[in-house]
């Protein structure tokens, strides 16, 4: 089943086309992978998604239903989150404290609750506490529930954005380049997560990475993309022996080099 359609996406910045008429599906419960070369139009296309920008032309649709446009706090609210290549943490607070403040409309948020709500607030941030202690035992960091998220390593960065996404019901999930300056360990940490995630929670994610080994590990299928277009869809083996992703990672003159060199 069908969670994501997009149909002819476009996004211009003045006469550069980052995104190029992208048509492309994502299923209900899968994780795609999303490679290509640097500026292939990757990153703007989870941005354009994610409703960091308007797109030029074209739609979105989640469930059926039209997204395009809509704001990254409207889209949060239908279960469409993101995260970045470089962690957006709130460095002063703790780990367990970024992610008690991810769901929105908290009680203690309305100055009348402050007064006269005060049993309600305790205890939702009781179950709030609760629910994040669990977020922080699923992806083995509880032991940094108390520490400042500014000084985590950026690995572990990356699992507290994954662990954010944890406290709100997430449909579908985009990852951009996750594994960036993250060591081996950690990244097998955080594939374990995402595996377990797609299959006990029924997420859906989407994930921008130039680690093949950590694509080929993770996803099915995977598209590339070059030049703002999507070039091909299929396993990773199907993408790499596809002659356009070929070219785009290695430009035409160095593969008809290499065909003379066979020959």
């Amino acid at each position: 089943m069908l969670l994501i359609e997009i149909h002819d996406l476009h996004k211009l910045f003045g006469g550069f086309r980052a995104v190029n008429g992208v048509s492309l599906t994502i299923s209900r419960g899968s994780i795609t992978g999303l490679i290509g070369p640097n500026g292939a139009g990757k990153t703007t296309l989870f941005n354009v998604i994610a409703g960091l920008h308007k797109p030029s032309g074209g739609k979105v649709l989640l469930d059926h239903v039209n997204i395009t446009g809509l704001s990254p706090h409207q889209l949060f609210h239908k279960g469409v989150m993101r995260t970045f290549q470089i962690a957006h943490e709130f460095g002063s607070m703790t780990c367990r404290e970024n992610l008690m403040m991810v769901p929105s409309n908290q009680y203690g948020e309305s100055l009348w609750n402050t007064w006269f709500g005060r049993k309600r607030i305790a205890n939702q941030e009781r179950a709030l506490r609760a629910k994040a202690d669990a977020v922080l035992d699923f992806l083995t960091i509880s032991h940094l529930g108390d520490q400042k998220a500014g000084q985590v390593s950026g690995g572990q960065k990356k699992l507290l954005e994954l662990g954010r996404t944890m406290m709100v019901d997430a449909k579908i999930v985009f990852l951009d380049e996750v594994g960036a300056g993250v060591n081996r360990t950690l990244l097998n940490t955080i594939a374990e997560a995402i595996k377990r995630l797609n299959r006990e929670r029924g997420y859906t994610f989407v994930v921008i990475e130039h680690d093949m080994d950590f694509i080929e590990k993770l996803c099915d299928p995977v598209v590339c993309m070059a030049e703002g277009k999507v070039l091909a869809k299929g396993s990773l083996s199907e993408i790499k022996s596809n002659e356009q992703v070929i070219e785009a990672y290695l430009g035409t003159g160095l593969k008809n080099t290499e065909k003379n060199i066979v020959q």
